[in-house]
Parts: structure tokens; sequence; C-alpha cells
């Protein structure tokens, strides 16, 4: 267990702890069902720490599994030495694998494998070893000179011998790891304007641009590779071509004063500028690219994350608006649970008239339905679509109780042209779908956005240019994580939602649905074993996720698992309460006379650790409790604001759409978001916006700077003095 001791070491963590998560992992165990249910055998890890130790043990793994391929291969070569044995069970990357195996895999047509045809390499040898009594190059080329074999000239011979000789530094591993150390160190990454007289385009501040390659950010990476493959850029390496050459001769030319020194400084100069240069900038903007993609994949996650655990607007009738032009505005309206009571396509932007149609349209709609919330999609026409619903609520009066929200509607076109789509509303078409998925969107987020692939949901950066198989592995982890944590009525779920929950996959997960359809709602957890395809270990995961409020025993409609429902009995028992109690919520002293009793010897008579009675507790006081009603509710508004109404210096609420590298995107009710650089994020020092600022959080903004023009908002969140 090498590999637990590596993990708990980069972690900071307890290697036992660690290696039980692995044992856990191998297990067959859901990452969720770990975070939650086995908090004793790794000391409370959260779900991200475990999905950081998965990864880590995976890429270990792999790297173990190459070891030892590499190893086999060359010994099989009979070519394996002590020495090198030692170094590649050292070598603590692939990068420095793979330089060890480099003079051992098997190339393609070199020019120094065309020297050795041509029996030049015992000159080679000659020379290299730089033996005190080696005579001049060109004499001891003189003897290699075979006509028979190509070799025509001294000058010829002693050029195949260079080949050779620059092949041998090129592979020398020791070489390699210093100079792509030295890279990341001392190198600078440059980029130009493709073009002679190149227009104004995004990516006008790299036209002339140069940055260390240790201090370049993530962003201007991506950028500058985006760039790039437009054809807009020219990107390079730059580095000081003699002060390295020099620094590799000194690890080639191991005595000055012989003959061949000279002619070796030649060779290392030819095996840099042909064979490792080169390849050292592919390695380096690949590793900066490969850094910049993991730093903008744990950005998108971690904006994911907030935007999915939103506070629901439960239980209210909801009219969703597609805002459009040619085509209108897309109208649906869905009672508390998300069923479609009406539609409508309406036309606020065709002129006067149209809208006051429009209005006393959705007026009737918002009477004869009893609608609370309007929900806004925030693309095409959003704003006019706004002013409308402004004037909506006003003509409605103040005793209506009708508001409004803009919601973020990224993904909606993707999921209601899905084929999901189509089978939840056969009867609508494409653009109605999209209205009825914002209304929902609101009612419920994390339901409503499970249904769009991740990387469709916009609150990311580049993600176009991510690794696809990583984001989505990053992102479906994260869905995961966050739809656990809330939990899952299993008598309402759609079957996307259910396919998220820990242990469940899209067949178990429709086959639930079905079940549900034709033998109506589950009456208890107990019954899902009757599920096709559900077996005892599926049951097991997913559990304790999934809630039955139809049941009987109230612990089904909590995160309390089944294999702790006799210690939970136990603990009400020995605190003086019985299950009645809990129905009735009426054991509001439980965490106080567990902590009076002795939290351990509590949890030492229910036969459970202490972190899993503390969670029991928790569920016991709040059944059916959604820990997204904790976070601060949406904004929602009763009228709005335009561009021209802000003043430098106005303060405003604002909701964080989109929190990236060098700022973050503030919905002020403006239709467009402001942007707030992360200078202007906070008075003390910070690295990234994100250590202060998360997607869907309420903030205090003011107005430094409002462009009518060209449509652009800067913010603060440092009050102006």
């Amino acid at each position: 267990m090498e590999i637990a001791a590596t993990i708990a070491k980069e972690l900071n963590v307890n290697e036992q702890h660690v290696k039980n998560v692995i044992t856990l992992l191998d297990e067959g165990n859901t990452v969720p069902f770990i975070a939650r249910y086995r908090k004793e055998m790794h000391n409370a890890m959260d779900d991200q720490l475990i999905r950081t130790l998965s990864d880590r043990l995976e890429y270990l793994r792999g790297l173990e599994q190459r070891r030892a391929d590499i190893k086999k291969i060359v010994s099989e070569r009979g070519q394996l030495t002590e020495e090198l044995a030692a170094q590649i069970d050292a070598a603590a990357t692939m990068a420095e694998l793979e330089d060890l195996y480099r003079p051992y895999k098997q190339k393609r047509r070199t020019r120094a494998t065309v020297a050795r045809e041509k029996g030049l390499a015992p000159l080679a040898e000659l020379l290299y070893e730089q033996e005190p009594d080696c005579p001049v190059p060109l004499s001891a080329a003189e003897g290699f000179v075979d006509p028979e074999k190509g070799v025509n000239t001294p000058e010829e011979a002693l050029a195949g011998a260079g080949d050779i000789i620059a092949e041998w530094i090129s592979d020398d591993a020791a070489i390699r790891k210093f100079l792509r150390d030295f890279y990341m160190k001392y190198a600078a990454i440059a980029s130009v304007s493709a073009k002679k007289n190149p227009e104004d385009t995004v990516y006008r501040n790299y036209y002339d641009f140069n940055s260390p390659v240790a201090k370049v950010a993530g962003h201007q990476i991506l950028a500058m590779n985006r760039g790039e493959k437009e054809e807009i850029l020219k990107v390079g390496i730059e580095i000081n071509r003699e002060m390295v050459v020099e620094l590799i001769s000194r690890r080639t030319v191991k005595k000055p004063l012989c003959a061949s020194s000279a002619f070796i400084r030649e060779c290392t100069a030819d095996a840099y500028d042909r064979l490792i240069a080169p390849a050292l900038e592919r390695e380096v903007r690949g590793a900066l690219t490969e850094s910049a993609a993991e730093g903008a994949i744990g950005q998108f996650a971690l904006n994911l994350r907030p935007l999915l655990m939103q506070p629901p607007v439960k239980g209210f009738v909801t009219m969703g608006l597609d805002p459009g032009y040619r085509m209108g505005c897309k109208v649906a309206v869905v009672d508390g649970t998300g069923k479609v009571l009406d539609t409508a396509v309406v036309y606020p932007t065709y002129g006067e008239r149209q809208k006051q149609e429009c209005i006393q349209k959705l007026a009737a709609l918002i009477r004869k339905d009893k609608v609370s919330h309007i929900a806004i999609g925030n693309g095409t026409a959003s704003r006019e679509t706004e002013q409308m619903t402004v004037e909506l609520i006003s003509s409605l009066g103040r005793d209506a109780g009708v508001s409004y929200a803009i919601v973020n509607e990224a993904g909606a076109s993707v999921y209601s042209a899905s084929k999901l789509a189509a089978e939840e509303f056969p009867e609508y078409d494409v653009n109605l779908r999209s209205a009825v998925s914002i209304a929902r969107r609101l009612q419920d987020p994390l339901a409503e956005l499970v249904k769009i692939d991740p990387k469709s949901i916009g609150v990311g950066q580049y993600q176009h240019d991510m690794p696809e198989k990583r984001l989505s592995q990053a992102l479906d982890g994260v869905v995961e994580d966050c739809v656990n944590a809330v939990g899952v009525d299993v008598n309402t779920a759609s079957a996307p939602l259910l396919a998220r929950v820990a242990g469940l996959n899209a067949g178990v997960a429709g086959n639930i649905v079905k079940y549900r359809e034709e033998n109506g709602a589950f009456k208890s957890r107990k019954q899902l074993l009757k599920v096709k395809g559900l077996g005892a270990k599926a049951f097991e995961q997913c559990a304790g996720f999934l809630r039955v409020p139809e049941s009987g025993d109230v612990l089904d409609n909590t995160a309390v698992h089944p294999e702790s429902y006799e210690a939970a009995e136990r603990l009400l028992t020995i605190c003086g309460y019985t299950m009645s109690e809990v129905k009735a919520r009426e054991i509001g002293r439980l965490r106080e006379r567990v902590k009076a009793y002795g939290e351990e010897k509590a949890a030492a008579e229910c036969g459970i650790g202490v972190p899993t009675m503390r969670d029991v507790v928790t569920e016991l006081m709040k059944p059916g409790r959604d820990p997204r009603e904790e976070l601060p509710a949406p904004v929602l508004r009763t009228d709005v604001l335009g561009i021209k109404d802000l003043k430098k210096g106005m303060e405003l609420k604002g909701t964080v759409r989109n929190v990236i590298d060098f700022g973050a995107f503030v919905d002020i009710g403006v239709h467009q978001d402001g942007l707030m650089h992360i200078s202007k994020i906070s008075d003390k020092f910070i690295r990234h916006p994100s250590e202060v600022l998360s997607v869907g959080d309420v903030v205090t903004v003011w107005v430094l700077e409002a462009d009518e023009q060209k449509g652009r908002i800067s913010l603060t969140m440092r009050r102006p003095k």
C-alpha cells in the first residue's frame, strides 16, 4: 500500500483512512455513500476530497502499471540493469518514466538509425567517451570510410557519428528532466498577431504578449490556444538558447581538453536544436494546457455546485417565459409540482399594440391559474420581455402578489430538443418545452438541471476547449454529489434525477418510474427491492438518498440509512422520545439531551460511531429537510432597471451568475450582467474570486461604470469612500 502512503502525504490525511477509502472504492461503493455513511472509516472526509483521492489513486495505479510494463519490455530484451530498475522504481511521474524508457523504445527510422546501419556506432562511442588517447575526430573517422555502406568520406562518417551522439544526448533521461524543470522556471510564453494589420478582436490583449511560464495564468493559456487554433495568433516558447546549450554541454563535455570535446559541443547544440527543443516546447505547452484545463474544470465544477444547490421556490404556480423576437415569447404555466397547466405564444416585441395584447393575455392566465411567480429566461429579447413583465405586474396591482426572477436559460434549448423532452412532453413543440423548463428551473433548479448535459449549463470558461472525458467526469461528480446531498423523492422524481442517485443508473431509474406507474406510489424504502435490477448492493448504496414521504415509517423520509434505523430508535429511547414525537417535530431538545447523556456513550450504546450519530440526530430533528432551504433565496423582483438608469456609485443587490479567473459576472437586473474584476471583489488580497464568491450568491455591489453604447457595466464590492 505504498500508494496509500503517497496519497495520505499529498492530501495531508491519515494513511489508515486512505487505505479504508481505497478498500471501500475497490468494493464498488459510490463516493456519496462512502462520504455520508462510512464517516467513521475516513474521519468524515467530504465527497470532494474522496473524489480527489479516487482520481489520484487511478493515476498512481496507472503509473505502477506502466512501471511494470516498461520493466517487463526492457527485461525481455536483456537490457534491464539493477541501476535502470532502481531508476524506474524511483520515477514519480509518467514523464520521468517515459524519459527512462525513451532509449529502449522502438523508434521510427531516424538519422541515427541510418548511421548505425552504416556501422558508425563504434566511432560515436569512441568520440563520446572522451578518453585521454581519443584521436582528432576527423582522423578517427578515416577508419570508417566504406563506400559499400554509403560512407564515402571521413566527413560523412563524422556526420553520422554526430547524429548518433545527438540522439544519445536527446534520450538522456537526466538531461530531459533537468531541461523540463529549467524551462518551467525560466522560459517564457509569447504570442503575436498572425497578421501584419490585425483587427480589433477578443484576442487583442495577446497581439504582443509575453509572460514567464511560471507566472502565466490559466485563462491566458486557454485564450492563446484558442487564438492560435483560429489562426489569429502565433504562439511559442522563448528561452535563452545559448545558456541552455551551455548548461547541457556541462553534462555532455566531460573532459574539455579532450580532442573530441569541440565536436561533442557541436553534437550537443544539434541535439538541442533538432531533437530536444521542439519536443520540450510541445511538452511545456502541453503541461501548461493541462494545468490550465484542470484549473478551468475545477472552476467550472466550483460554479456548478452552488448553481445546482440554489434554493428552490417550491409549491407555487409559476409562469415560464422563453423570450424571442421572430418566434415570439413562449409561455408555460406549471403548478406547484411542475405539471403543465397552460401554454401560449405572445409577441411583446412586435409593437405597442401587440405588447398590450400580450399583457392582457398573460394577465388572464395569471388570474385563471393563480400564478405567484414569473420566470424569465435570460436569452435573446430578455430585456424587452422583462420590461413587459414589469408593466404586467403593475397592471395586476400590488395585491396580486406576483413577482418575477431572471433565470439562466443556458441549456434549455438543448433539453427541449432532446429525446428526453420529447418523451416528457410529446404534445408540445420544442419552443414550448423550453418555457416549461424555465418555469421549473425557478421551482427546483436541481431537478430540472440534471436533465441537461452539465457542459451546456454555461458557468465555466473555455469549456468547449476542455478534454471532454475529464470535464464530463468532474461535472458528473458534482451533479451526483448535489443530488445525493439533497435527497430525492422516489415518488415524484423523474428518471434523469433518479439516475443521479448513488448506486442507480439510467436503466434502474427507468424501472423505478415504471414500477411506480404500474403499482402506485412507493410506501416504504424496502419496496424498492421489488424493482427489476435493484439488488441488495444497489439498495445499500441508494436507500439513504431516496425519500418516501408516503411511508408509515418517518425514517423513510430522512437521510438516516436503513442500516441505522435500530440505532435511531435506540437513541430516541435513551433520550426519552418516541417516533410519533419525531413525526410531530416535537423533539427540539434531542441534541441537548444527547450531549447531556454523553455523545460517545450514546453512540456506543446505539452501536454506531459519533459522526453517524450526529447525522442521525440532525435528521430526526427535521425529517424531510432540504439543505438548500438554508441558503439565501433567489432575488424576486417587481421592477426593472435599464443600463441608462445606472449611475456611478449606485448601490444594488445582485446575483453572481459566473465566477472566472479574473473576476465575476453579476446580474443586477439590467439584462446585461456586470463584470466585477478580481481587484474589486475584496478589500483584502485574494488569489482567485472563488475565495470570496460562488455562483448564486446574492451580493451588494456598487456601479463603477455603465457604458450604454458598448453595453458594458463595471461593478465593485468595495464600498466607495
